[in-house]
């Protein structure tokens, strides 16, 4: 399974980003968490198929109705833990 972690900024914190977020992971089979950062971003681990990754990384880009996503930089990486679900930290 692979994992990407990204770092979200804009408008990102307080309009309902992360619940969708979450929403978004869980229609895609997508495993993790996603989390409020300093400076007003968001960090988000994401666990799953390529595919899925790559339509989440997509609905990131999009950001939720309220939200306005000015940057998002992710990576591919290797993480020693695999996650079951995804949460809302």
């Amino acid at each position: 399974m692979k994992s990407m972690r990204c770092v979200i900024s804009g408008k990102v914190q307080g309009v309902y980003f992360r619940a969708w977020t979450k929403e978004q992971a869980d229609s895609l089979g997508v495993k993790g968490w996603v989390r409020n950062i300093s400076e007003g971003r968001v960090e988000v681990l994401a666990q799953g198929a390529d595919d899925s990754l790559a339509e989440f990384k997509k609905r990131l880009i999009q950001g939720s109705t309220m939200s306005e996503v000015k940057n998002i930089d992710c990576e591919t990486m290797d993480y020693d833990k695999e996650y079951n679900f995804f949460e809302t930290r």
